[in-house]
């Protein structure tokens, strides 16, 4: 029993020097390759989608600007026909005026007249109303009769220039509908005249 006791003892002597030793420590890790073929293929690839996305962007304002454009030429060339429509219209629907007690025509008035043909010319389709009017002196049937007169005698220009006579209708109002009011000649002179009105085929008039 004795004998063992030096043997333990060294056993536990060696135990305990192990045991105080220090771990030993790991080795680092490896540092990491450096690809500079990678790097620079993944710079080139980020360069390429980005020179491709610029190209897509500069594509898509062009297109967008070019649209706009588009847009606004035929805004612009809508508006200038809607114009020139609403001015033809306007030249069409201008009186002729006549003299005291008169139904012939003026050369002013044939001057008028003239300006209406080729709208009558570029719309085959259109029919119109010429009524006549007078300034309120004589009685309600002379001026019914001189109205009628004097918008016949404005439809026969027209129908002399070559514009079917079935396209024309006249009617009389006589002193009915005057333009002006008052008693006096700068009202009779406004009064004394032959009105245009297109009744079939104005919805789709044509420029001359």
């Amino acid at each position: 029993m004795n004998a063992r006791l030096p043997m333990l003892a060294a056993l536990a002597a060696t135990v305990l020097v192990v045991s105080a030793c220090p771990a030993p420590t790991p080795p680092p890790p490896p540092e990491p390759v450096v690809n500079q073929d990678s790097i620079d293929a993944a710079a080139r690839a980020r360069a390429e989608q980005e020179r491709l996305a610029a190209e897509a962007e500069a594509r898509r304002r062009a297109e967008a600007e070019a649209e706009a454009r588009r847009r606004a030429e035929a805004e612009a060339a809508a508006r200038r026909a809607a114009e020139a429509l609403a001015a033809a219209r306007a030249a069409f629907a201008q009186a002729i005026y006549y003299d005291y007690d008169k139904s012939d025509l003026k050369p002013e008035a044939r001057a008028t007249l003239d300006a209406k043909l080729p709208l009558l010319r570029a719309n085959a389709n259109v029919r119109i109303r010429i009524a006549g009017h007078t300034d309120e002196r004589g009685s309600d049937a002379y001026n019914i009769a001189l109205g009628q007169r004097r918008a016949a005698a404005a439809k026969r220009y027209l129908v002399d220039q070559g514009i079917a006579a079935d396209r024309i209708d006249v009617v009389s109002f006589g002193e009915d509908r005057p333009a002006a009011m008052g008693s006096d000649e700068s009202a009779w002179s406004r009064n004394r005249r032959a009105e245009f009105e297109i009744i079939v085929g104005g919805e789709t008039l044509r420029l001359p």
